[in-house]
């Protein structure tokens, strides 16, 4: 196992605390079990097909009477 150091605000610091007392436990052990709840919820975003994605971000902005001219597909 490594040791890790983080800064945390005295709020939650205190709040720690007191679960930690409450459930007899570590703090450290505290903040393990809670880093491997997150870890274990984590879901990746899904990955894109490319499905309109033209790298264009003013493609919504055009009215429908406007006529853009044709950009290059190369």
């Amino acid at each position: 196992m490594e040791r890790t150091t983080i800064s945390l605000p005295e709020e939650l610091l205190q709040r720690l605390r007191m679960i930690a007392a409450e459930r007899r436990t570590s703090m450290a052990a505290l903040v393990r079990e809670a880093l491997e709840e997150k870890a274990r919820s984590y879901r990746p975003k899904p990955k894109s097909f490319g499905m309109g994605d033209s790298g264009y971000t003013d493609t919504s902005m055009r009215t429908t009477t406007e006529r853009p001219e044709p950009r290059s597909w190369r």
